[in-house]
Parts: C-alpha cells; sequence; structure tokens
C-alpha cells in the first residue's frame, strides 16, 4: 500500500541528518573556502533532485539539463553584472553604462532584452520562467509525438551543443567563450567577502530544502504515483485515459525549474557564467550524479553529488591528469554493481542490518534513501 503522507518517520530523520550535516556540521569544521567549495556542489544538487523526478519517477533520460542550469544561471548574471556596470563603475570604457565584453565589441547601447534585468524581482521570476517555458516547449514538441527514450535523450543533448554555440557566437551580447565575471554586488551588497560567501551558503542551503520538500511533495502525491506507473508501464497509464504527454512535459518542467534555480545560486555563489556549464559534458556530468546518489531517492541525489564533487575535487588536485578516468571509473563501477546508487546500498544492505540490531520490525528499510516499495524496480 502506498504511503500517502509528506514524509514517513524514516525520510524525516533522513531531512534531519542532512541538514545537521549542512547546516551544523560542514560549516563548523571547514574554512570559508571550502565551504563555498560545498556550496558550489551544492548548485548542482538542484540539478540531480530535478532528475529523480524526471528520470527516476518518470523514466525521462535527459542529457541537457546543462542548459537549464546554464539559463538560470545567465539570468542572475545579467543582473549583476549590469549592477556592476554603473557609469561609475565603467567610465573608462568608450561606453560607460554598459557591460564590458560590450563595450569590446563596439556595441553602443544596452540591447532592449537585457533592460529588464536591471529589476531583480523580474530577475526571480525570469530565472523560473525562462527555463520552465523553454523545456514546456521542447516537451510539448517532443513527447506529443511520444518521442522518447535514447531519442529524446539525443535531442536533449543536441540542444545543449546549439545554445553552447550560441552562447560563444553572440559575444558582444552574452561574453562569449569567456562568459560574465567580475560579479561584484546583489543590490549593493558587495558577495565577494568571506562573510557575504557564508551567508550566501546558508540561504543557498534553505533553497535546497524547499526544493526537497516539494519534491517530496510530487512523489508522496497521486501525480508521484502516476509518474512511476507512466515509467514502468505507459501503454497502460495512457489506455486508463491519462495525457501520458502532459505528465512527462511537467515532469521535465519541474527538472529544469530546479536546474535553473541551481544555475543562479552558481552565478551567486560563484561569480561568474559561462558556456562551460551549458553543454554536453557538463550535463553528462550532472546525470551521474544522479546515478551514483541514486536515480529514485531525492536525498540520495544529493549526497551523490557531494560525493562525486568531493571525489572530483581531491582527484584533480592530487592527480590533475587522472582524475577524468577516475570518475569515469566510479560511475562505471557504481551503474554496474549498484544500479540504484548509494540510496541502493543504504535500503539493501545498511538500513535491515540496522533494523535487525535495533530490532525496530515495523521500520521500512529504505529509510533516508525515500525510495518507496513500488519504486523497487528500475526503470529502463
Amino acid at each position: 500500500m502506498t504511503d500517502n503522507r509528506f514524509v514517513n518517520k524514516s525520510e524525516l530523520i533522513g531531512i534531519l541528518l542532512l541538514a545537521a550535516l549542512l547546516v551544523v556540521i560542514l560549516p563548523l569544521f571547514l574554512d570559508v573556502f571550502r565551504l563555498n567549495l560545498v556550496a558550489k556542489y551544492l548548485t548542482y544538487a538542484f540539478v540531480a533532485l530535478g532528475l529523480v523526478i524526471c528520470w527516476g519517477y518518470g523514466g525521462i533520460l535527459s542529457l541537457g539539463q546543462g542548459v537549464f542550469f546554464g539559463l538560470g544561471g545567465y539570468c542572475m548574471a545579467m543582473f549583476l553584472k549590469l549592477e556592476a556596470s554603473s557609469v561609475e563603475n565603467t567610465k573608462i570604457q568608450s561606453t560607460p553604462g554598459i557591460p564590458d565584453f560590450m563595450d569590446w565589441n563596439q556595441i553602443t547601447a544596452l540591447p532592449m532584452f537585457w533592460k529588464p534585468f536591471h529589476s531583480l524581482t523580474f530577475t526571480v521570476i525570469a530565472i523560473v520562467l525562462v527555463p520552465g517555458l523553454f523545456a514546456l516547449i521542447i516537451g510539448a514538441a517532443m513527447f506529443k509525438r511520444r518521442v522518447g527514450g535514447t531519442y529524446f535523450a539525443i535531442i536533449t543533448q543536441a540542444v545543449a551543443a546549439i545554445l553552447t554555440i550560441l552562447i560563444v557566437g553572440q559575444q558582444g551580447y552574452t561574453g562569449g567563450i569567456n562568459g560574465m565575471t567580475d560579479l561584484r554586488t546583489l543590490k549593493g551588497w558587495d558577495i565577494r567577502p568571506d562573510h557575504a560567501k557564508i551567508v550566501l551558503y546558508f540561504f543557498e542551503v534553505g533553497c535546497l530544502f524547499v526544493c526537497i520538500f516539494i519534491a517530496q511533495f510530487i512523489r508522496h502525491s497521486k501525480l508521484g504515483r502516476i509518474l512511476v506507473a507512466m515509467r514502468d508501464k505507459e501503454d497502460r497509464v495512457r489506455f486508463s485515459g491519462y495525457s501520458v504527454a502532459n505528465f512527462k512535459i511537467f515532469a521535465f518542467c519541474v527538472s529544469a525549474v530546479f536546474a535553473a534555480i541551481g544555475g543562479a545560486m552558481f552565478a551567486l555563489n560563484v561569480g561568474f557564467m559561462s558556456p562551460s556549464f551549458v553543454g554536453i559534458v557538463p550535463s553528462i556530468e550532472m546525470v551521474i550524479y544522479t546515478a551514483v546518489g541514486g536515480r529514485l531517492s531525492i536525498l540520495g541525489a544529493i549526497y551523490g553529488t557531494l560525493l562525486v564533487n568531493f571525489a572530483k575535487t581531491s582527484l584533480s588536485e592530487s592527480f590533475p591528469e587522472l582524475w577524468l578516468f577516475g570518475l569515469g571509473g566510479l560511475f562505471i563501477a557504481v551503474v554496474l554493481a549498484f544500479p540504484n546508487g548509494l540510496a541502493g546500498i543504504w535500503g539493501d544492505y545498511i538500513a535491515p542490518q540496522i533494523a535487525r540490531l535495533f530490532n525496530s520490525g515495523n521500520s521500512k528499510p529504505g529509510g533516508w534513501a525515500g525510495k518507496p516499495v513500488a519504486d523497487s524496480t528500475p526503470a529502463e
């Protein structure tokens, strides 16, 4: 019988443990530089969270999530860049009051589509609406024609490549291959000092938990059960009278919005945005984070993101020429040995041992993994 509660006891424990890790343990034991690295890792956790809904529960593998991550990041970067490009800050340029890369490319006036980004309110709305509408267009074009599976994954890769080429080619409007750099202030508040990095870290953690609760609500609702049924038996759901295309579009749009929020957080925490985070390679890496953590697990995807990025940083520092092989090997090992990722290891091996140890016969294996019994079969 499906659990209709918003969050069960074991999931609540998992959420509290994650909160303790992110809010208490890491800030106490890490210096500001390392904590800012964790903040960078968590921006990808938003993408992994969206992929759990889209891929894990909806069965829709998107290899172009970097597109939405980039759209959200560029929306935030445009606002920050305009604030850093005041007339006073750019008085040495040929045309003061516009971003430096526009001046270098001999653009003498701010383009019309840039002007609304003077407003923070508009920017926040755009971070949600622009990627959401873009995903809606792609999803409607594909799912209404019953394009899915491998074909959809390849098409999303193509979209990521196209957007990267477009951003690089329109250097005067986007900053080109260098991206948007020198992002300094948010409504006059300097985002570069250490104390600002700490504030932004806790703000990002708060946003992440809001997204976690939204994902939990979707998973425990009737909508979530339909997504799982659609993933496993799409034709049966269609013959039951449901619009499979509309449910797929919804899951895809939710994953796009989550990824865009992560991109906006990235621009705030790191202080720049470039097309290197939009293309095929970063999009595939984002799928790896989800696979390692567990594509059926909301919290597992977050732990997987932290683990892979920590390993990536450690290996790149110690073995700069070999870390890509290490990352690839980690992904292959997890997929072959543990197809449900870290969440599967917890649910299949660790949680039952804990249950036996405490003799809690009524506790459900899977705990923080957030993996209901009905969802134990991996999607194809």
